[in-house]
């Protein structure tokens, strides 16, 4: 068995209000609700747990029926959760307002404890940080934990991948030394807030950020596909058509699915068709994860988004 890839970030609750038509302001608006397992680390542990990828979850419950639930939904996929922290209290809850047509209205964070994910618990943990493929953490921890994070693997060669998630906690590295950094995976709206403000084109921000030492930068375009960039290359790939139904976790699923494809020795054009192919099918169902696909479904889907 290869070494898992260990994840590190917020685990929460997501409830999901989808509206039924245009959101009205300031008056009531139907809409239909679902309640599932979410966080941005956690998603990803869960969706690479489902696809046979070893994995370990650093995160934070609350020792709530809600925390009892969470860690269920993560070792029922195989996600292993030896250095996580159960803490007294609620367990942490995103909840989500979507437009008709799936889009993100507005989201509200509670109850998360992420500040908990310290680097004096992460050095408690080096025992199984050393068992890594990959280190991944989501930008909802401490800029010390990140920072921390980078110096330990440029100590020991783990290659560490920071997902933005959004443009508050995106901006909290604008200013910080990311040298070294794997890979970063921002989108068109937190790209600019990781940049100086004399970098105002995406060109400018993408050879900021790789002059400083990041050695690749995945830049999601939403419907318009993605890019993948390094100091020598570029690589685009443009996203399926497709009927959204929701998209909560279409990010995290992309990101599994690249994992995945590094996991089999893909190379990088292929684990962006992986990667695509997961965040479509995660796009046409609700919630974040697609329970519905094992790693040999998500293979044979390649072809299907992506004809050869």
């Amino acid at each position: 068995m290869k070494n898992p890839v260990i994840c590190i970030g917020a685990a929460l609750v997501d409830e999901l209000f989808h509206a039924s038509t245009e959101l009205l302001h300031a008056t009531t608006n139907d809409a239909t609700v679902t309640k599932t397992a979410g966080g941005v680390s956690r998603n990803i542990a869960q969706q690479l747990g489902i696809l046979g990828v070893p994995v370990q979850l650093i995160s934070v419950f609350g020792d709530d029926s809600d925390g009892d639930w969470l860690k269920k939904s993560c070792t029922s996929a195989g996600v292993k959760l030896d250095g996580s922290i159960t803490r007294e209290g609620l367990s942490g809850k995103y909840t989500g307002i979507l437009n008709a047509d799936g889009s993100l209205f507005s989201a509200f964070l509670t109850n998360a404890a992420n500040h908990l994910i310290t680097p004096e618990h992460l050095q408690s943990q080096l025992p199984l940080l050393k068992t890594a493929s990959y280190l991944l953490a989501d930008a909802n921890v401490s800029v010390e934990t990140v920072l921390w994070l980078l110096t330990f693997s440029k100590e020991t060669g783990i290659p560490f991948i920071l997902e933005p998630v959004s443009v508050p906690p995106a901006s909290k590295f604008k200013n910080e030394n990311l040298d070294g950094l794997y890979l970063i995976t921002p989108n068109e709206d937190e790209l600019p807030v990781l940049c100086s403000d004399k970098a105002f084109l995406t060109q400018l921000q993408v050879e900021e950020l790789l002059h400083k030492g990041v050695q690749q930068i995945w830049l999601h375009n939403g419907k318009q596909g993605s890019a993948l960039y390094t100091k020598e290359k570029s690589i685009s790939l443009h996203a399926p058509d497709i009927e959204v139904v929701d998209c909560t976790g279409a990010g995290d699923g992309s990101l599994s699915g690249y994992i995945l494809g590094k996991h089999l020795g893909l190379n990088d054009e292929d684990c962006l068709r992986l990667a695509h192919t997961l965040s479509a099918e995660i796009l046409q169902v609700n919630g974040a994860i697609a329970t519905h696909l094992n790693q040999e479904k998500l293979l044979a889907q390649v072809n299907k988004y992506y004809p050869r």
